[in-house]
């Protein structure tokens, strides 16, 4: 029984990792027809709007995303139900999608999970200073020093370094953005 709520807390967590590997074991083709694709997304291929967000540019890309899941989810994956990781998560790729589409014309292709993984940071961080955690605090203020960071002088060195590639940190705060809406959806059903 422990065993079975311990899969379900975790298992939009695990999900993640399980589609990301099975997505990079998949190659090319596999990114190629998956990745966000402004002119392909135009001409009607519009599951890249969320599909983008599950592949990745390389390994290195790739086991950057995963070490920040799961450092991630080492501090907040108490805080945060599964349904709220969910929700977070789908709203996330949504908001991502979209507000690339809208708002970043100079964006051609954008591939990974890390916007998905600003808006689980702050999703679970809210639902932890909710219930009193002094870290929780401590995690959003670090997001919001990040996210500021970020819109005023772009990514950290580290990021470019370690993706492989450029970094759209507008995808970082429209997924911040979507962990807060989702945590304000989730309160009002409550």
């Amino acid at each position: 029984m422990i065993l079975f709520a311990l899969i379900h807390r975790n298992m939009p967590a695990l999900l993640l990792v399980f589609i990301a590997i099975t997505l990079k074991m998949a190659g090319d083709v596999a990114f190629d027809s998956l990745c966000y694709d402004r002119p392909a997304i135009q001409e009607g291929q519009l599951w890249r709007l969320l599909s983008g967000h599950f592949v990745h540019l390389g390994w290195s890309h790739l086991g950057t995303n995963l070490a920040g899941l799961t450092l991630l989810w080492l501090l907040i994956g108490k805080w945060i139900t599964a349904k709220a990781t969910s929700l977070t998560i789908i709203l996330s790729a949504i908001m991502i999608g979209l507000g690339l589409l809208i708002f970043n014309p100079e964006i051609i292709r954008y591939a990974g999970l890390s916007g998905i993984l600003h808006g689980i940071w702050l999703a679970g961080a809210l639902f932890g200073m909710r219930a009193g955690y002094w870290e929780a605090y401590a995690l959003t203020i670090l997001l919001v020093l990040k996210l500021i960071w970020e819109q005023s002088l772009g990514p950290l060195p580290t990021s470019v370094y370690l993706s492989g590639g450029s970094v759209a940190v507008d995808a970082h705060l429209y997924g911040a953005i979507a962990g807060l809406l989702a945590t304000g959806l989730l309160r009002c059903k409550q």
